[in-house]
């Protein structure tokens, strides 16, 4: 099946029923980090996951969102970063806790970085509006990497949200941490959780 990028003149459908999405939808459950390994998507797999959660919502095309990678020894060079600033803010924790922060991105083979980057719009785009769409961004990589046949599951932690952190990845003043995904290959399947009612969620609104 090809799955190019639509040509920029295409027609687009604007519905089409599909029972195997919503049957995929309706099954949606992040995989846990533990039960995960390789392997991980391969270059061309990756670049389609990619792809396919950049096609968020996304208004006035700012584009307000970026990827960092961690892959291979990587992943272990910012466990590092990571096991130094816990050691630092936690000194009595003990060294099994601490190791608990050095290895977390080697739990799965790989990890996405989406960073929220809001962008200057002249035109007025809130940044609330571009943080939601890289969010809508994190979303889109679980289930296109679901529908790839690994296992996804979106993380932020303490250091998704620790300026120290942030100046390690290289980050601008305005940019912040959507989440970190984590990609590889279930070691087992999740099991469904409690989920809400729906109906006492929802109303109608009137005057």
């Amino acid at each position: 099946m090809n799955f190019d990028q639509p040509d920029k003149c295409a027609q687009l459908k604007a519905a089409d029923a599909n029972q195997d999405v919503l049957k995929f939808l309706s099954q949606r459950r992040s995989a846990l980090v533990r039960a995960m390994s390789d392997p991980r998507p391969n270059a061309e797999e990756l670049e389609l996951i990619l792809r396919l959660a950049a096609r968020a919502p996304d208004h006035r095309k700012l584009f307000p969102w970026r990827f960092l990678l961690f892959e291979g020894d990587a992943r272990a060079a910012f466990g590092e970063h990571l096991a130094q600033l816990f050691q630092q803010d936690c000194p009595n924790m003990p060294q099994d806790r601490i190791e608990h922060e050095r290895t977390r991105f080697e739990r799965a083979p790989l990890v996405v970085g989406v960073v929220s980057s809001p962008k200057d719009c002249p035109r007025g785009t809130p940044i609330w509006e571009q943080e939601l769409s890289a969010g809508a961004v994190c979303m889109n990589m679980l289930l296109a990497a679901r529908a790839s046949g690994f296992a996804a599951q979106w993380l932020t932690e303490w250091y998704a949200f620790d300026g120290r952190i942030n100046d390690v990845l290289g980050l601008s003043s305005t940019e912040r941490m959507a989440g970190f995904i984590y990609i590889g290959t279930a070691t087992e399947d999740p099991t469904e959780r409690p989920r809400p009612d729906v109906s006492n969620l929802t109303q109608y609104w009137r005057e």
